[in-house]
């Protein structure tokens, strides 16, 4: 159960609840609050004098009074209006995610809306109904707003959803769940489409996979320093402080500890070895996975900031002032989002590189040429190589980033915007092409250390190696990761790797 108290929530709770489906609940204390601030939202909407987002038309309609008679219209057309996403269905898991941070946002107190919208969406959430959010649609400011429209519109009970990977009807998903359809009240049309809680979930999900992507990436290239007979000497300790960046650091430990012990190694030290430095994507590991882990850490305290936020135009504060405000810019969440892209990219090109070198049999040191059993009537891993090349160029588009870029909207009243939804869904299909882009190095080096038998690898890669050999192919226990990332990953998190 995660309890959602107004406060912030962690990233582990944002994951528990988008792929573990981890009920969720709203606490008492947090439930009142609401109460407290829809009390005098409602006064609010009685009085002479107009309040934005409460008695008024929105964006470049905002000088426009709206009659009492007319505010439920005004809520539901905003929504019907504004659900006009196109594309490809996104996710499941990023549906979730916007749901669950709109849902800790509303709770919070600072937006106006009635107990009942809360709950609504507590019981969408752990009824497991996913409303269709569209690909496009969010320009990153004033929130995700299309895709929360699709939300909204489902808790009114119009469009579809998703239950258990059928598409229907919202009606009838909510009729059948006891979940009655809201007609929706003054201020909460706003309140729950003015958000960046789409980007803002799929930033978490992205950060949950790549700490263990670059976990993998520390395996895959250790495995591939032993295959070509590079040395571990780089990686020192020593050497590592005089450059004191901690993600280097880290890095280059766990390169050393995954080697300890190899014959292969061992088997070319000493003065008869004529190897004067390896090539760069093999000294230069930790340097690069490290200078990625830095920049997640560094990310990471972004999305635990806008994990404390509310964020909604306008805000209701503690003292009862409703003021306007921009914290549904995107920007924040966007450059980081950009800024990932960027070592996803390299620690794919620099994988793939070491791969190709693993293939040649003019820089492999003695492994035949592309691994083949039987070169010739056997290609070995050349296409895989390709496949990671193909990867690798279209990650680098995917670097490119988005949130340097902007379209006015709304009659020029949204005149720059953040782009931070466009930003987000790049990263994803980034991050899912590292993860293959290792797969095929993880493999790939396992098979060349197979090939230095009789000597034996360190005690660590040869159990990694042995985890690959009983991996049934096709999709494992984890959904999120290849089936050999899975199997590298939980020994990693089992302790029996470093």
């Amino acid at each position: 159960m995660v309890v959602i108290d107004g406060g912030p929530l962690s990233r582990e709770q944002v994951v528990a609840v988008v792929r573990d489906d981890a009920p969720v609940e709203v606490s008492a204390a947090a439930l009142a609050e609401v109460v407290k601030t829809r009390d005098h939202v409602e006064r609010l909407a009685e009085a002479a004098m107009p309040t934005y987002g409460v008695s008024t038309g929105f964006g470049a309609l905002a000088t426009r009074h709206i009659p009492l008679d007319r505010r439920a219209a005004l809520q539901r057309s905003l929504i019907r209006s504004h659900a006009a996403g196109a594309g490809p269905a996104v996710e499941t898991e990023v549906v979730r995610g916007l749901m669950l941070l709109r849902l800790r946002t509303l709770a919070s107190g600072r937006t106006g809306v009635r107990v009942e919208t809360v709950e609504a969406l507590t019981h969408l959430l752990n009824a497991g109904i996913t409303p269709v959010v569209h690909e496009y649609g969010s320009l990153g400011c004033s929130g995700d707003l299309a895709p929360l429209s699709a939300v909204a519109l489902a808790l009114m009970g119009e469009g579809e959803v998703d239950v258990a990977g059928r598409r229907r009807p919202a009606r009838d998903a909510l009729y059948e769940a006891g979940i009655a359809p809201l007609e929706l009240a003054e201020k909460e049309g706003l309140a729950l489409i003015n958000g960046t809680d789409g980007m803002l979930g799929m930033l978490v999900l992205a950060l949950h996979d790549l700490h263990r992507l670059l976990d993998v990436a520390d395996l895959t290239a250790a495995m591939s320093v032993e295959a070509l007979l590079g040395t571990d000497r780089v990686f020192a300790a020593d050497l590592q402080a005089l450059r004191p960046h901690p993600g280097q650091a880290a890095s280059a430990a766990r390169m050393t500890a995954l080697l300890d012990g190899s014959a292969i190694m061992a088997s070319h030290r000493g003065p008869d070895c004529n190897r004067v430095q390896d090539a760069y994507s093999l000294r230069c590991a930790p340097q690069v996975h490290g200078a990625a882990r830095d920049t997640v850490a560094y990310v990471e305290t972004v999305a635990d900031r806008e994990l404390a936020a509310a964020i909604d135009n306008p805000v209701v504060l503690p003292d009862g002032r409703v003021e306007s405000n921009g914290n549904f810019h995107g920007a924040p969440v966007a450059y980081t989002l950009d800024f990932l892209a960027i070592p996803v990219a390299d620690v794919a090109s620099m994988a793939e590189r070491r791969t190709d070198r693993m293939l040649d049999a003019t820089r492999s040191h003695g492994l035949p040429p592309f691994l083949a059993a039987d070169p010739g009537v056997d290609s070995g891993h050349m296409i895989a190589q390709y496949t990671q090349a193909a990867i690798v160029s279209e990650l680098k588009r995917l670097a490119v980033p988005a949130s340097v870029d902007s379209i006015p909207s709304s009659a020029m009243q949204e005149d720059h915007v953040s782009m931070g939804w466009s930003a987000a869904r790049k990263l994803r299909r980034a991050v899912n092409g590292l993860t293959t882009v290792l797969a095929v190095e993880l493999l790939t080096a396992a098979r060349a250390l197979d090939l230095r038998a009789p000597l034996t690898p360190a005690p660590a890669t040869a159990r990694a190696v042995a985890a690959l050999r009983r991996t049934v192919p096709g999709p494992g226990p984890d959904r999120h990761l290849a089936p050999e990332i899975a199997a590298a990953e939980t020994l990693i998190r089992s302790g029996e790797l470093p």
